[in-house]
């Protein structure tokens, strides 16, 4: 028995939606034993998807095929999780915040900003 890949990685809630797996498919942020995949590729037990979703990549093993979306406590229990583990807060970049209804930053605030986020050489 198998079950395309973009409907296992949304049943077991690697990601919110189906189009969501399917879109992270075609741009070839999803890999089947080492490979690109394609949205309808076939998976079975045992094989290792790789995803990369929400700015970290996952990588977890089929155990059990899922084409219908499960409740958190089932969809654990479907994969191996062998993802490293996401960066400590401290390392994630600072968002710079502003106040509601301050309008556009001007060029100087949009400076200060970008070196904030170190996108300035």
């Amino acid at each position: 028995m198998s079950a395309r890949v973009d409907a296992w990685i949304w049943a077991v809630r690697l990601t919110k939606t189906r189009a969501q797996s399917a879109a992270a498919c075609r741009a070839g942020h999803v890999k089947v034993n080492g490979e690109r995949a394609k949205p309808a590729q076939s998976v079975k037990p045992g094989d290792e998807i790789r995803l990369f979703h929400g700015g970290r990549e996952r990588i977890v093993e089929v155990k059990e095929l899922h084409t219908k979306r499960v409740g958190p406590p089932v969809a654990v229990e479907a994969y191996v999780d062998n993802s490293p583990p996401p960066p400590p807060r401290e390392h994630v970049a600072v968002a710079a915040v502003r106040d509601r209804g301050a309008g556009r930053p001007t060029k100087r605030e949009r400076r200060e900003i970008d070196d904030l986020r170190g996108r300035r050489a």
